[in-house]
Formats: C-alpha cells, structure tokens, sequence
C-alpha cells in the first residue's frame, strides 16, 4: 500500500489523508458506466485532490488555461416516430420521462435536438409541408399532419422543462414536385425551384416559431450523398453552395432569420472535400456537420482547420444488433471523446425514442436502429445503450461550457476536459483495456487516484471554486487511522491546556459529528465509522482556545 509521511505521521493514503496547514483539496465526485452494465450512470464514493499521489500507468493531464470551442450541447435526434411513441405513454409516464431527459438540474440534460423538415426515414410514413404539386408560392403550406399531432406538442412540452433547448432542423427531402425525379427517394433539387425551395425554409421557421419553438440552426440536405434512403436527395458540394448563395441565406436575411445558422455537409467523415469547398465558398455558412458511418473522426479537425469554421457531430446511430458493451465503448471514443476533441460543438445520437419493434419507419427506412428509448407500453419505457452515451457527458457538460486541455498518457484511455459555466470542471474518459486501471487525475499541481473498470467510462466532477474551509496552523495534534480504519487516535501534543470535545465540521460550516475526549488524556480512539467520505475541519476545543487540523475521509 502506498503512504505518505506528514507531520511524522505515516497515513496509508487510498484510505485517509491529513494534512495541517495551507492546502485546500477539491472534493471530487465520479460518475461511472460499466460495458458489463454493473453500474449504469452510478455516482461513485468521492475522492479529494492532494498534493502528491503515487506513479501509475494512466495519467490524465488537465489544464484549464487553455481553451478550445465553446459546446452547445449533447442530446438526440427527436425524428416524429421518436415522438409519435412518447405519446403513447400516459401523461403522469411522459412526464417522467420527459424530465428524466431534459431536466437540466434532475435528469440527462439534453441541451440539443435534431428534428427532420418532413419525413426523416424514422418516420410513420413519407410526407411535407406542402404536397401541392407546383405549389411555387406555398399556398398550401401547413405544418399540419404527423409533426402537428406528434411532435410539436412533445417538443412545447420538452421546452417547458428547459426553454434554452437548442433546435437543429434538418430535411430528408423536399417536396416531391420540386425534385428532378418527383420521388421521395433520390432526385436532385430542381433548379427552378431553387427560390420556392428556400421560402419553404422560411415558412417552416416562421410556423415553428407562432407555436413557440425556435428553429437554432438548420442543414440544407441530410446526407446529401446518399441518394439511396427513404426519403432522400442527393446534392453536390456547388449545388449546396449555389442554393445557400443564391437562395437560402438571402431568404433567411430577409426573412428575419439571419441568425438562424446555416450549416453545411450533414454526412460523413469519409468527405472532407465536400464541407471545406462549401464552407470556404459561403458567407452564410457557419460551418459543417458530420456523421461517422465511413471515414474517421479526425476529418472534423480537417475542416476546421482547412475553413476556420464552426464543427459540429449530428448523429450517429446504435442498432439492434449491436452489443452494449462495444456501443458504449465505440461511441465514448468517437462521437463523445473523439468530436469533442476534434473541435466539435455539438454531440447528437441518432434516434430518441423507438417501440419495440425499432418502428416506426418508412417502407425502407432504417429497420434495426436503436432508440435511446424503448417505449413498453402506456405506462412503460426502457433505457438503452445510447441513454447512456449521451448521459455521461450531458448531465455533466452544459451547453456554454468550454473545452479545455485534457490528454492521456495511455492511447487506450480516452479523456476530454470541460470547464462549466458554474465554474466546475468535468472530464469525460473511457477505459479500452480489458481491465481496470488505476488513473492519476493532474490538475493544478494537485492529483488524485481512481479505479476505472474495465471497458467502462468514467465523467469526474470538481469545483475550481476554493474549499470553504479556513486556513489551519497547528502542530499540537495529530491524528492516525487505526487498523480498519473506522476509528482514528488522536493526539494531543501540549498537555498544558484542557482540550474537551472534538468535532468534524464541513466545508459548510456544519457539525456532521461531535464528542467529547477526555481531559488531559495523551491519547483518545474516535470512532469515524459513521462519517461519510469528504473533506473536515476538525475542532478539537477547550474553556480557552481551540484548534485545527484538515482531514479527508476517503
């Protein structure tokens, strides 16, 4: 075991750590999910920084002096068969649920929705705001259909629990009539409707808006490189270019909507050509989104650094197939770690909610993706792995938080470092090795250790905030764990004042113990079995003074 000599005491410190004078560790609280599913988003017992910690094989180095991107935020893709199943549940269960979600303080936190203009192919069946053909003024656009019955009111529901839900608007296609090919699936933009096309961007806004839900930002065609879906449309990088140029941006500026982002590509890593060329040929363009079904995750620093432009990560999917411990692992590493630290601003899984047969979907559509959510019954719902992937860093992460510098010495432990706008700080790992390893956190000179499982992520949460607990000088006590470690001996070094009770005070000024000692005694066995793991001052007082040492329960 290792120890730590202080003040002539030698305290095994995995266990306790005392410490008199100036330092002021931070109390640390660990969130864990296991791939074995052992601990499923489980709070762990808490660790304290301390001056000095032993060597071990995994170091991860934080520093909160350098920045990165600001995030906007983690969450799902709400496709209208995501919320044609949430109402399905009874409204006492959709409450729950619904909170258990977004609820910034109680539940996950999801500070980002993707949803689809139309049909997605994650939809009950195919179908647009306006299905007239040659409807060029969009006399008949209406928002009335699926998005209406289902999705709107759960999405009023979700910005109740948290109004600053940022929304991402994405179309699968357009309406038919304005397609080469008048199909839901494939097909290119027609020209001639380039302008029309861009007003029904507008009008989407403006309907979504008058039912109180702001459109934050919007991709001009999901994949726009896969024509094979249901529905679909392809788009080339000058197409993508010329009706952002010619059309959308303006429209939007004149729309009203100017801050409304417009973002390019929406496909994945494999294409780099495509976003840069797009991002690089329009003003109007805030920057490029991504998926990783091909290519690698480094593709987003690619672009950011060919453009200088925003990144973001828009969906990525887990399916039926899938085991939970290799989803878990796959997506930690890549679209959590691994777009967080490749400049990403955003995080977003693929579908939120699904029923057990992995409906609905158009004919065609994706018949094996997973929800984050299975909906049982009326009153029932069950969580699945990518609950758990957007868990671990959106309940710890919020939107407006900064990343910072946080690097691992070991290629198989993944880490990213966030400071939070509450000043606390998180840093979001997972363990690849096939066994637990023992972790040394570095952050300002000071360090802690912690066991991470094998195949497991880990989010660790501190306060950068000083410990509330005063400054302590005194060498005329000390005190040492017992074996067992539930008692501890105090001694007493000036037997010249009486010294009567001794209490254990927390960094908010509350008694969690008291006792008292006896007098002029050398030596007094205090049981601490009861205290829970944390930081203390210790008073130990007499009728003329008192004094102080820290100790950190562990």
């Amino acid at each position: 075991m290792n120890s730590l000599k202080i003040n002539r005491i030698t305290v095994p410190i995995i266990l306790l750590f005392i410490t008199i004078g100036t330092v002021t560790p931070q109390i640390v609280t660990p969130w864990f999910t296991s791939g074995d599913k052992s601990r499923l988003l489980e709070q762990q017992p808490t660790v304290n920084f301390v001056p000095k910690s032993a060597a071990t094989s995994v170091i991860v180095t934080v520093d909160q002096a350098t920045t990165y991107q600001t995030m906007d935020g983690f969450g799902y893709c709400m496709t209208e068969g995501s919320a044609e199943v949430i109402s399905s549940l009874n409204a006492s269960q959709q409450a729950v649920l619904l909170n258990e979600l977004f609820n910034p303080s109680t539940g996950l936190g999801i500070s980002v929705l993707r949803i689809s203009i139309g049909a997605s192919d994650l939809s009950s069946t195919n179908y647009s705001y306006d299905d007239t053909p040659a409807d060029e003024a969009l006399a008949n656009f209406s928002l009335t259909g699926p998005d209406l019955t289902y999705l709107i009111p759960i999405l009023q529901k979700v910005l109740a629990i948290n109004p600053t839900l940022k929304i991402v608007a994405t179309p699968w296609s357009p309406p038919r009539w304005m397609k080469t090919n008048n199909a839901w699936v494939g097909g290119s933009l027609n020209t001639f409707y380039y302008a029309a096309y861009a007003a029904y961007f507008v009008k989407y806004i403006d309907a979504m808006k008058a039912l109180g839900i702001s459109i934050w930002a919007i991709t001009p065609q999901n994949e726009p490189e896969n024509p094979n879906n249901n529905p679909s449309m392809s788009m080339t990088s000058s197409e993508e270019t010329n009706f952002i140029n010619n059309n959308l941006g303006p429209a939007l500026a004149n729309g009203g909507h100017s801050n409304v982002r417009i973002i390019a590509y929406d496909h994945n890593c494999d294409d780099t050509a495509y976003p840069i060329y797009v991002c690089n040929n329009s003003s109007y363009v805030d920057g490029a989104a991504f998926h990783l079904y091909a290519g690698n995750i480094s593709a987003l620093s690619t672009v950011k650094n060919a453009t200088n432009k925003n990144i973001y990560f828009t969906e990525q999917y887990t399916g039926s197939t899938g085991s939970f411990s290799g989803d878990l692992g796959w997506h930690l590493q890549n679209v959590i770690i691994g777009a967080s630290n490749n400049w990403s601003k955003t995080s977003i899984e693929w579908n939120l909610a699904t029923d057990p047969a992995f409906g609905p979907h158009t004919s065609g559509g994706c018949s094996t993706c997973q929800g984050a959510i299975t909906i049982n019954s009326s009153t029932s719902y069950s969580r699945n792995v990518a609950y758990y992937i957007i868990g671990q860093i959106s309940k710890f992460v919020p939107s407006g938080a900064v990343r910072i510098y946080g690097s691992s010495s070991n290629s198989n432990f993944y880490a990213s470092a966030f400071k939070n706008p509450d000043g606390t700080i998180a840093v979001v790992t997972y363990n690849n090795l096939n066994s637990s390893q023992i972790v040394k956190m570095v952050w300002n000179a000071q360090s802690f250790l912690y066991s991470v499982p094998a195949l497991s992520a880990a989010t660790f949460i501190w306060s950068t905030a000083p410990n509330a607990l005063p400054e302590i000088q005194s060498s005329r006590i000390s005190i040492s764990p017992n074996p067992g470690h539930s008692f501890v001996t105090l001694k007493l070094q000036d037997h010249e004042l009486n010294f009567t009770s001794i209490s254990f005070i927390t960094p908010e000024g509350k008694t969690a113990m008291s006792q008292s000692i006896l007098t002029e005694s050398e030596e007094n066995t205090i049981n601490v079995s009861g205290l829970a793991p944390g930081i203390y001052l210790i008073k130990v007082s007499g009728p003329k003074e008192s004094i102080y040492v820290r100790f950190i329960k562990q």
